[in-house]
């Protein structure tokens, strides 16, 4: 009864009845009156008409929470039907809210016992002036002002409004604010300004003061600068400032103020400010304070103090810091401000810390382009690690002035680099964390925080190496014989200190790296001897891993320490403490991907390569690793034998190295013949899981020196992957795990020498396969990959062996690649793709020409334009549009000499296939838009056709048209634009490549791929045998800059030496010969 009368809204709703079921589904109410009461306020919500009622229940009940039940009614209508309804009811219900507002606000009692009430009804005013204002409710500011004059209490209220204000609507809408509607607002800012400055210059009532600084905050960045420097509001802040009640906002409002930047207009009234709030500061907080220390001990207000110190430094330095610099007399505060912000960022606070690093990253990098990009020869070559000294005359101008900056900031920049030392990140590589007990355990999950910091941290520090290397080396050595000595013995500290020399790889001159490598690894190993206690070997074992796995140029020049260093990683091998053994295994690969020209030639004093000495030890050095490990050991082995240039040798360790393996899978084959029961043993899957990975692993790093390997075992694994994939294909229902959930296809990309064995590898695997991935897009997705690899290694090496199969074949084989291309996972769609593209190559170069386009053209382009225009294959957007473009050029080049459609049905034929195409394709997409109309496709289809030879073009038609089509919406279309963002990446990395260092040595893959030695170019010239002849190698990196710089140096002592000497017939005869290299 009580319900029904309720949802009767022809009259006044009954809010004695209301209360009541608001009070049983809040507090009262047993489980079934709650699911009742549940069901009404639903229904009471849902009523288009509740709304009526809401004036009418605030003004009767006493219920808090039926009042806020009332205005969440009202919220909704505000939000989804406000503009549709009638004027005088919009008027009625925002004059009623102000009023209530104003009436609960102007008494001191009422205002703080109902504040829960008043503050909702504030977000309610809010919403409501979202929709009116400033075009419907014009005198909204100034009757608010008006208002706030009236009484303390109604002006803290005012505040809190302009503040809610300033976040709903100017910062909700700050692009749209900026453009269009700031000017319009002047007079509005005007009148917020004043009274905020009235206020603070008025009134002594501690609420109202912090109010009025929070709203101002809000408002900073929106006021005219005229009205923020040509007024007393500076000063007025800089009076609130040493007040503690006051510090927090005016600190805050002072951040926005100095996050200001337009010019230099205002460069004399930033000064005073910040020199009036240095002098305050050191007042509020000495500078010989310990802040660290004061931040962990102090309340919420004093560390939020320090977190909003932290934001004033780095914005106010991000902007004007230039304008200190140029003043004398302001320098020691600037460096002050310095000092301040360092110690700061040695706060133990995550955030903090993240505010401090991204302005020291920005200052370093700064002070580094301006000596990097200098006109004066002498600092760049500095730069690049050649400590020159500098000629007279040299650092004049633009060259001197950098210099005096370098030497303005080269205190503050060395204790910047003992804070990223001690600070550093942990980085990617490192498996061996510290828990939260204190434990030394493996790593479960990377948290991608702490690698984005590492990376700043890292780019950091190399700036500030380039700065000054000497102090770089100097300050690690002597934190790394703190470690060896005890003083500053801990793990943290070691771990901090080693991922910071990892970091600097590369960024240091060769000789001088080399001398600072020696010593570090010596004190690691040493350190390592002399330390007790597991967990303290395990940190010091992952520490040396990371940091020998950092620099690969090292190793590869100094062979004695590359071969202890590879057998210290053989040890930890056996170490079962979580997370080294695959640290080492990991740090082993890297090493020798680097490096693995030096394991396969004898050494001086070796009587045998170290592969040779490797694999006769091998059983022994991989006894205690899992089978992950394994494989990372094989693939790792595998590198080592690739690099071997001897076809025989290279066959004879690659037997020594599937010594084991092969054993293994003969025995289990043997077994398998007398009974094929046997291969469903579950562990007997793992075992053939295993060997299958384990030759996969070798083969990735063998690539086609692997044949004889896999000749030895691949009929068999044929037809054990046969027997698996028809056991999985008949056993889903039962979720069974089995070997084939991890493909072996790696290993089948070979060239023609597979040509015969294709048929055998479609009858084994293809069908089996097939039935397995295709019953959804889901299932398999590792087998899917690789089916779609093996694919398109088919189609790339072995195609002749595609045209010889069946048309049944080949049109599974069709159907295929369209099932792939179809998904929605990038690398799967992709691998489709590209495997299209090259069956469409090939086949047009083929004399099967005709016949495979005649069948297959026009399913191709429904296909490609059906996944083209849907949204959840955005990603592949460069490959569809290459697909197309090479079916538009073929059918207008001629090559098809048949035509494309089907001659029994066509009753008019056309004159040629391009004709054909071209209103295919009209029809096609106007069936597909019927949103477009027909002189808009027509005029799309024309623009490919006349673009088909300008791909920038043939692209720029395609993505204009999804936009257009509403498929792409323009705030949804960064996919379209993938190549141009690909291409701003790669013009970064080509930047960050002509820094040395800034990218890793281990991250640089192609650049240096198959480059010799200067050792090896040494012995390959025999220039070790050339007696009475001054010879120099000097190994070089044209992209990078490494060693050219080195080259002439000794290009230019030479020739002085010998023109000294008087020899001018050999120096004609070195200069003819450096003209000839």
């Amino acid at each position: 009864m009580a319900a029904e009368k309720l949802r009767d809204l022809s009259q006044p709703i009954d809010v004695a009845v209301l209360d009541a079921t608001v009070a049983a589904f809040f507090v009262t109410g047993s489980k079934e009156e709650r699911a009742a009461a549940d069901q009404i306020l639903r229904d009471l919500q849902a009523n288009p008409d509740m709304w009526l009622q809401v004036v009418h229940i605030l003004q009767n009940t006493k219920s808090m929470d039926t009042k806020f039940f009332a205005l969440q009614v009202l919220e909704g209508v505000i939000k989804y039907r406000w503009n549709a309804l009638p004027v005088e009811q919009r008027d009625g219900m925002k004059n009623y809210i102000s009023e209530v507002i104003v009436q609960l606000s102007s008494n001191e009692a009422s205002f703080r016992s109902e504040r829960l009430y008043v503050n909702k009804l504030n977000v309610i005013l809010v919403q409501i002036v979202k929709h009116d204002w400033p075009a419907k409710w014009t005198s909204f500011i100034p009757d608010l002002v008006a208002a706030a004059k009236t009484s303390e209490t109604i002006c803290e209220n005012c505040m809190i409004i302009l503040k809610l204000l300033s976040e709903e609507v100017f910062d909700f809408s700050r692009g749209e604010m900026t453009q269009q509607k700031i000017k319009e607002l002047k007079h509005e800012f005007k009148l917020i300004h004043e009274l905020c400055l009235y206020v603070l210059s008025a009134s002594q009532r501690q609420d109202l003061i912090r109010s009025t600084l929070s709203a101002l905050h809000a408002y900073l960045s929106w006021i005219p600068l005229g009205y923020i420097f040509e007024s007393p509001l500076l000063e007025t802040l800089l009076k609130f400032f040493p007040v503690p009640a006051y510090r927090n906002l005016t600190l805050q409002c002072l951040t926005e103020v100095a996050a200001l930047n337009f010019g230099d207009f205002y460069n004399a009234q930033y000064i005073k400010m910040y020199t009036i709030f240095i002098g305050q500061l050191q007042t509020i907080l000495p500078p010989n304070t310990n802040i660290p220390e004061a931040y962990s001990n102090g309340s919420g207000e004093e560390e939020a103090f320090i977190q909003n110190l932290a934001l004033f430094f780095t914005s106010f330095f991000k902007f004007h810091i230039r304008v200190l610099e140029s003043t004398p007399e302001f320098v020691t505060l600037l460096l002050a401000g310095l000092e301040y912000l360092i110690n700061i960022s040695y706060v133990d606070d995550t955030e903090v810390f993240k505010v401090c690093l991204d302005y020291w990253n920005l200052l370093v990098s700064e002070l580094f382009d301006a000596h990097h990009n200098s006109d004066n020869p002498a600092a760049t070559v500095n730069l690049m690690g050649l400590q020159m000294s500098f000629a007279p005359g040299m650092v004049d101008g633009l060259g001197s002035k950098v210099m005096q900056r370098r030497q303005l900031y080269s205190n503050p920049m060395s204790k910047l680099r003992g804070l990223m030392i001690n600070r550093m990140a942990k980085p990617e590589e490192v498996l061996i964390v510290e828990d939260e007990n204190g434990n030394i355990v493996r790593e479960t999950m990377k948290d991608n925080d702490v690698l984005v910091q590492y990376k700043i941290m890292r780019e950091t520090l190399i700036y500030l190496s380039h700065l000054d290397h000497d102090d770089t080396e100097k300050q690690m050595l002597r934190k790394l014989n703190k470690q060896l000595s005890g003083e500053e013995w801990a793990w943290n500290n070691l771990n901090t200190l080693c991922w910071a020399i990892g970091s600097i790889s590369g960024s240091m001159a060769e000789d001088q790296e080399n001398r600072f490598l020696v010593m570090v690894i010596r004190d690691l190993l040493n350190l390592c001897e002399i330390t007790k206690g597991k967990d303290n070997k395990a940190v010091i074992a992952s520490n040396i891993m990371y940091v020998v796995g950092q620099y690969p140029r090292f190793l590869r020049a100094h062979w004695k320490f590359l071969k202890t260093v590879v057998n210290k990683l053989f040890e930890f091998m056996h170490e079962t403490h979580p997370g080294v053994q695959d640290m080492a295994c990991d740090t082993f690969l890297k090493i020798v991907q680097k490096c693995k020209r030096k394991f396969v030639i004898v050494q001086v004093g070796e009587t045998e390569p170290f592969v040779s000495e490797l694999l006769s030890g091998l059983a022994t050095t991989v006894q205690d690793l899992e089978p992950h490990q394994i494989h990372s050991f094989y693939e790792s082995v595998g590198s080592m034998i690739q690099a071997e240039s001897d076809p025989q040798k290279r066959d004879e360790y690659l037997q020594r190295l599937m010594a084991l393996p092969n054993q293994k899978w003969a025995e289990i084959i043997g077994q398998a013949r007398q009974s094929v029961e046997f291969l469903k043993d579950p562990d007997v899957i793992r075992t053939v899981l295993n060997i299958l990975q384990t030759n996969t692993s070798a083969a990735t790093s063998l690539g086609t020196f692997f044949l004889s390997q896999i000749s030895l075992i691949f009929m068999d694994m044929l037809n054990v992957y046969r027997m698996y994939s028809e056991l999985v294909s008949t056993s889903i229902t039962n979720g069974g795990p089995y070997a084939s959930k991890t493909s072996f296809v790696k290993l089948l990309r070979y060239k023609a020498t597979m040509l015969d064995d294709v048929p055998n590898i479609f009858e084994a695997v293809f069908q089996c396969t097939l039935e397995m991935i295709t019953k959804n897009f889901e299932d398999y997705p590792e087998h899917r990959l690789k089916f779609f690899s093996l694919l398109r290694a088919i189609a790339t090496f072995c195609f002749p062996a595609l045209i010889k199969l069946s048309s049944q074949q080949l049109k599974l084989v069709m159907d295929s690649i369209i099932w792939a291309f179809r998904h929605t996972e990038r690398n799967i769609a992709e691998t489709g793709l590209n495997l299209l593209l090259e069956m469409l190559k090939n086949f047009q170069h083929s004399a099967f020409c005709n016949q495979f386009f005649r069948s297959y053209f026009v399913q191709i382009e429904q296909e490609i334009f059906a996944v083209l225009t849907d949204t959840f294959h955005k990603p592949g957007f460069k490959l569809h549009v290459l697909v197309l473009q090479h079916l538009f050029c073929l059918a207008e080049s001629g090559a098809l000499t048949e035509p494309l459609w089907d001659v029994a049905t066509v009753p008019h034929p056309y004159p040629n296939n391009a004709v054909f195409v071209r209103e295919y394709t009209i029809k096609l997409l106007s069936s597909s838009f019927p949103n477009m109309t027909a002189a808009e496709v027509t005029q799309f289809v024309n623009r490919l056709y006349e673009s088909r030879n300008d791909p920038s073009e043939f692209k720029k038609n395609i993505r204009d048209f999804l936009v257009q089509s509403k498929e792409f919406s323009a705030q949804d279309n960064k996919d379209l634009y993938a190549e141009e963002a690909a291409a701003q990446r790669e013009q970064e990395r080509q930047r960050m490549l002509s820094i040395p260092g800034l990218v890793a040595p281990n991250e640089i893959q192609d650049e240096m791929r198959g480059a010799m030695s200067p050792r090896e170019v040494c012995e390959g010239l025999g220039l070790f045998d050339l007696k009475n002849r001054k010879w120099h190698i000097q190994g070089t990196c044209a992209l990078r800059g490494d060693g050219l710089y080195e080259g002439l140096d000794w290009l230019s002592s030479t020739l002085k030496d010998v023109k000294a000497a008087g020899f001018t017939s050999v120096v004609k005869q070195l200069s003819h010969k450096n003209q000839n290299l």
